[in-house]
């Protein structure tokens, strides 16, 4: 039986919630964001979900 390991659903949901609200906040006009303290830590969790998403894929074995 191989032990098949997925994508962290967690991570997952957090990547796509932080990224939808991120490009909701950007305002490309002026090319900043409306608040800038918030998006600065929305921003470095985003990269941390998508970092351990990207770690925890290459750990996955290989048929």
């Amino acid at each position: 039986m191989e032990n098949k390991k997925s994508l962290n659903f967690f991570f997952v949901i957090i990547a796509i919630i932080l990224g939808r609200t991120l490009f909701k906040q950007f305002d490309f006009e002026n090319l900043k964001f409306e608040h800038t303290g918030i998006a600065i830590v929305y921003i470095v969790v985003f990269v941390l979900a998508i970092y351990f998403l990207i770690k925890n894929y290459k750990k996955r074995p290989k048929k």
